[in-house]
């Protein structure tokens, strides 16, 4: 790579699947770090709304996982 050839966005920005890609605080999430949870991870109780999804930056679509205050202000929300 030369000195003037620059990074991608997701490159310089990689996402952390243990970051609420909305809000940027830990989202907790157990499959994110690995673990065999049991009960499963608190996500899988809740619904998440297409307009909350659609808020998720695409680059960590599928990548990182909503926190439960995103969710629950969302709900309260919608």
């Amino acid at each position: 790579m030369s000195g003037g050839a620059s990074l991608s966005p997701a490159a310089a920005n990689p996402v952390s699947p243990g970051v609420c890609p909305l809000c940027g605080a830990g989202n907790a999430c157990a499959m994110a770090i690995g673990s065999a949870a049991e009960p499963p991870c608190w996500c899988v109780a809740v619904s998440f709304s297409d307009e909350l999804l659609a808020r998720v930056p695409p680059a960590a679509l599928g990548r990182a996982c909503i926190c439960a205050a995103c969710a629950a202000a969302a709900s309260r929300s919608g």
